[in-house]
């Protein structure tokens, strides 16, 4: 496969998290929308980096994972501490900030 056909790819998965990122209506989803972003991210950079021969779009791409897993574990303990507290994850019923 070329180069332009890993880009493309990365290109319709970032759109597709774009998308859900702008429709967010559930807290979780606007979790996976933002993991599957950072995921197309990651195959570009993978892919330059292969087209080009160097490994530093590789090593970023590392970085990346370590950061993306870091932030799953800590938004997932503040949505179960969310959800015993209000009860819900639908983030139209989030907007009020309550004391």
């Amino acid at each position: 496969m070329s180069l332009n056909a890993y880009l493309i790819l990365s290109a319709i998965l970032f759109l597709l998290g774009m998308v859900g990122v702008i429709r967010r209506k559930n807290l979780l989803m606007l979790f996976f929308s933002t993991e599957i972003m950072l995921n197309a991210v990651n195959v570009a950079l993978a892919a330059i980096s292969k087209f080009y021969g160097d490994l530093t779009g590789q090593m970023f791409a590392f970085f990346i994972i370590a950061i993306a897993a870091s932030e799953v574990a800590v938004g997932l303990g503040l949505l179960i501490l969310l959800y015993k507290k209000r009860g819900t994850i639908d983030l139209d019923n989030l907007q009020s900030m309550k004391g």
